[in-house]
């Protein structure tokens, strides 16, 4: 398994609780204070990370309406791709003031860049990652531009075939990158939740040999708790301030009080991972003395024989164990034993 890091100081591995998080995308609607909202939102929400999407429409796209430049079906049925990324994109002058607004409030930002001008934006602004987009798994000339940098590389791999990972990965080490964090994606928006495939997460850590998180774009946290408890390492998911104020990204975003029980339940499933264990917690010694024992439940005289009328497994458990009791029964008392007595091996008569 590939070894434990750190991002902005934050220890990232499977001995650790998921890194959480919170992707901003367009939930911003357009305003640096909304935006700082959000970051708030999320800090409050106990993210680790709020992530910023650098581009701008003509870094991503040209300004057409011929076919494939207009989506057809889904969340975005109609739009122009140009005019959808005109809209979601986060300012590049705003950059420099997030990830201001990230150091005070004690929170890593960093961006998934997709040319190499976000990429020199990026790294002039320190950020402590690097995000790939499930859409530019492909792009293997951008992967290795970021791996080359040396810092953690995070790549989505949503509609990714298992031959394209494998090339993202290679482009990614060949560059010298060491830190590689895989998120196990479905991208549709929103995903449904019988498309997860989460067992994938545990079978890609083995054959990547990397930390493996989930990118989630499905309605609520169950998919997310459910990745945690395989072993991801990192969840990442949109979070808004109000699904009813809308935005390209709202219907699967998170509202602040779902991403705190978010943080909190994906936080629960790791600890609950635990360790392969078929010894009592030291928790359970209390109850250990509450399981059925064998207790005398009938007054009985010295030399009365033992039955299922004046022995019997019963609550607590301060007698002998019940698979004892065959070798009791139709033995005799070796003296007086008053009703609600545990049962002994010094009770019984000597044979």
């Amino acid at each position: 398994m590939s070894r434990e890091f750190q991002i902005a100081g934050r220890p990232v591995g499977p001995g650790q609780r998921p890194y959480i998080i919170a992707e901003l995308s367009a939930n911003h609607l357009g305003g640096i204070e909304r935006a700082f909202a959000i970051m708030e939102a999320a800090k409050r929400a106990g993210a680790d990370a709020v992530k910023l999407q650098t581009y701008t429409a003509d870094t991503m796209t040209i300004d057409h309406a011929g076919p494939g430049f207009v989506i057809e079906g889904g969340l975005w049925d109609g739009r122009k791709l140009y005019d959808l990324y005109r809209e979601a994109h986060t300012p590049w002058d705003w950059h420099e003031a997030l990830f201001e607004k990230g150091r005070a409030l004690g929170l890593a930002v960093f961006s998934s860049p997709f040319d190499d001008t976000a990429i020199e934006l990026l790294e002039r602004l320190g950020a402590p990652a690097y995000k790939i987009a499930s859409f530019e798994v492909v792009d293997l000339a951008l992967i290795a531009r970021a791996a080359a940098i040396g810092k953690p590389l995070i790549i989505s791999t949503g509609m990714a075939e298992r031959d394209e990972i494998v090339q993202a990965v290679d482009a990614a080490r060949a560059a010298g990158g060491r830190d590689i964090v895989l998120l196990h994606c479905v991208s549709s928006y929103p995903a449904r939740v019988d498309d997860s495939n989460l067992r994938t997460i545990p079978d890609m850590a083995a054959q990547f040999d990397v930390q493996v998180g989930l990118s989630d774009h499905t309605l609520g946290i169950g998919v997310a708790v459910a990745a945690s408890a395989l072993g991801a390492c990192m969840i990442e998911k949109h979070l808004t301030l109000r699904r009813a104020d809308g935005g390209p990204d709202s219907a699967f975003s998170l509202e602040p009080d779902e991403f705190a029980r978010l943080v909190e339940e994906t936080s629960a499933a790791h600890a609950a991972l635990g360790h392969v264990s078929y010894a009592p917690e030291a928790s359970e010694a209390a109850m250990r003395k509450l399981r059925r024992s064998l207790y005398v439940v009938a007054d009985m005289a010295a030399g009365e024989v033992f039955t299922a009328r004046n022995l019997r497994a019963i609550r607590p458990g301060y007698g002998l164990a019940p698979r004892h009791l065959p070798e009791i029964l139709g033995r005799r008392a070796g003296t007086a034993i008053k009703r609600g007595t545990p049962m002994d091996w010094a009770l019984l008569a000597t044979e």
